[in-house]
């Protein structure tokens, strides 16, 4: 080893052999590199690069999918909450007809009823004046033989049927 050490140190080389690099061994390493890198490039880097731009695309096509898809929620958004504000509308409309339709039906049946009732009085007061009149002419009948009676209890005779009725008149008359 030591004949190396001795070797090495006493050549004295000039320029980049100084540095300890050999110039052919340089350019076999370059050349070797640049050959490399040519197919790399052309084998090797061209599909990773196609494969990053297919990829590049796909994700700007996501997104600008993505941002499209969120302006037709917020369309849709606003389109749901213009078709609910329109049936609100129309369900209160309906609502309100429906009850103007109830208290109509209400009004209606109490005058029905009313109508009904004020007919089922009046029936009562005919019912009731023609019992009345009745009832009077029964009574004038049992005053009139009652009074006959008397009358006859009292002259002691009988008075025919003219007589009777005249007396049961003046009567009555002066009684009312």
């Amino acid at each position: 080893m030591q004949i190396l050490l001795t070797q090495f140190g006493a050549e004295q080389s000039s320029g980049i052999a100084a540095l300890g690099l050999n110039l052919t061994s340089f350019l076999i390493q370059l050349g070797t590199f640049i050959i490399a890198f040519l197919i790399l490039r052309k084998w090797a880097f061209k599909p990773m690069l196609k494969v990053l731009k297919e990829r590049r695309d796909t994700i700007e096509q996501g997104v600008s999918l993505g941002e499209k898809m969120k302006k037709d929620e917020a369309e849709m958004e606003s389109k749901v909450a213009a078709v609910l504000a329109k049936a609100r509308s129309q369900a209160d409309g309906i609502i309100a007809d429906a009850s103007e339709r109830g208290r109509q039906s209400i009004a209606d049946a109490e005058a029905k009823a009313k109508q009904k009732a004020e007919a089922i009085i009046a029936s009562g007061e005919d019912r009731a004046k023609q019992d009345i009149a009745r009832a009077r002419k029964e009574m004038e009948s049992e005053i009139v033989s009652l009074v006959s009676e008397a009358t006859e209890a009292v002259t002691g005779e009988k008075i025919d049927a003219k007589k009777d009725s005249a007396l049961i008149d003046k009567a009555l008359k002066g009684a009312s």
